[in-house]
């Protein structure tokens, strides 16, 4: 067995290290899992990734573990509520945008269209490949990011700047930057 190579980041805790292992940048097409990472993305906006970990199961717990068909059905009844839970990141905006992007995605199932496919359309279904030497080669954002979260908010979804966005290519594998 090979021994990981992993970026500072990656080796500052256990559950970051099992993080980096096992999930980030490597390529990922299941809809709810693509949902999950985009909301945990967004949670992080401002924060760090850390925090965003610590707080996963919580998320999940308190979001239909990223059922999109469930997500999409909750009221402002329900987000009042999870303003009141202690063990996820009270933004208002963060878990309006979480509802908002299930519709979203819901959106694209009416129209024909999965989220896997709509991610992936952006590298014509091939993952790109940047090669990054240590933490600081790695970009806020690209033009690729650029053009996505243009299209996203297009699409309906909301607090997808293009660093969030970059984020989260590099989350779910679109593109790899995983140390070689």
């Amino acid at each position: 067995m090979t021994e990981i190579k992993r970026p500072d980041w990656a080796t500052s805790n256990p559950l970051m290290q099992e993080y980096y292992d096992n999930e980030w940048g490597i390529e990922l097409h299941d809809e709810r899992a693509l949902f999950e990472m985009l909301c945990l993305e967004t949670y992080q906006a401002g924060l760090s990734w850390q925090t965003v970990l610590n707080k996963r199961a919580a998320f999940g717990d308190a979001f239909h573990h990223y059922d999109i068909e469930q997500v999409a059905q909750m009221t402002d009844e329900e987000i009042e509520t999870q303003l009141n839970n202690e063990k996820i990141i009270r933004n208002r905006l963060k878990l309006n945008a979480t509802v908002n992007n299930a519709r979203a995605i819901i959106k694209l199932h009416v129209a024909g269209q999965m989220f896997d496919d709509y991610i992936w359309q952006f590298v014509d279904q091939r993952q790109q490949r940047l090669v990054v030497k240590n933490d600081a080669d790695l970009p806020a954002q690209t033009r690729l990011s650029v053009q996505v979260s243009k299209q996203m908010k297009k699409d309906g979804f909301k607090f997808v700047g293009p660093v969030t966005i970059y984020s989260y290519l590099l989350a779910v594998g679109v593109v790899n930057a995983r140390i070689d």
